[in-house]
């Protein structure tokens, strides 16, 4: 009997953060845990977005730009984890968090010989010429879009510049969980981690939910209605 289709529903800012909640203090995930998912997950979907062997340049090169808080932690897994899929990441981190677990994460990256650069080129030129796409992994659901400080304030106005493809982890950076920034920077893939968000409504490019783990308990409670993934895939296009 086929399956009856339900729509696909868009969390709020106040959902994902109880979902999230929900998964660390009843279901027990470790916050390195539920990272290290995402993370990884995102590292598959640029795979799929950006194959190898479609990439422009000689150098299978990626700019991976984290933030400070836990979408910046992601970021690093996904830098971590395109090296072991042999892409090149470099990544530009401008303020690392005290939490040990984020030291963690960048000590796993410098081991594994992954560059970190010190400053972001405001020449939007040398970022195109150098790397085939940016993985914006800045600012996630706990941002403040409207009180956004140096130095991601200026790394957005280098991002809206560029010419290479932009793909964004959960919640592109600059964007009201809420809803679409008019302002803000324009992806070209959203990967979207554990359910999509209510800004994603309005988004037009290469869609990914991220992260196949979400207990049936908790995607019924929310009644989130999450695709099928197709096979043993921990990912989705939408």
């Amino acid at each position: 009997m086929p399956r009856k289709y339900t729509p696909q529903r868009y969390t709020s800012k106040g959902e994902a953060a109880a979902i999230e909640t929900e998964l660390l203090r009843d279901y027990r995930f470790g916050q390195q845990q539920l990272i290290e998912i995402w993370g990884q997950a995102c590292a598959l979907a640029i795979t799929k977005a950006y194959p190898l062997g479609s990439l422009t340049k000689k150098q299978p090169t990626v700019l991976v730009i984290c933030g400070p808080d836990q979408n910046g932690s992601i970021g690093l897994v996904c830098a971590r984890h395109l090296r072991m899929f042999e892409y090149e990441p470099t990544i530009y981190h401008p303020k690392r968090s005290s939490h040990s677990l984020h030291q963690d994460f960048t000590v796993q990256c410098e081991k594994m010989d992954i560059p970190f650069l010190s400053y972001l080129p405001t020449e939007v030129q040398l970022i195109n010429d150098a790397y085939n796409l940016v993985i914006d992994a800045m600012m996630g659901p706990e941002a403040d879009c409207a009180n956004i400080k140096e130095p991601y304030s200026g790394i957005l106005v280098t991002l809206k510049q560029i010419k290479i493809p932009i793909a964004s982890v959960d919640v592109p950076s600059g964007w009201d969980v809420e809803e679409r920034s008019q302002d803000g920077i324009n992806p070209e893939v959203l990967i979207s981690l554990t359910a999509p968000k209510k800004c994603a409504t309005s988004f037009t490019g290469k869609h990914f939910l991220a992260g196949r783990f979400l207990p049936y308990d908790i995607q019924k409670k929310y009644e989130l209605n999450l695709p099928d993934f197709p096979g043993t895939d921990c990912l989705v296009e939408l």
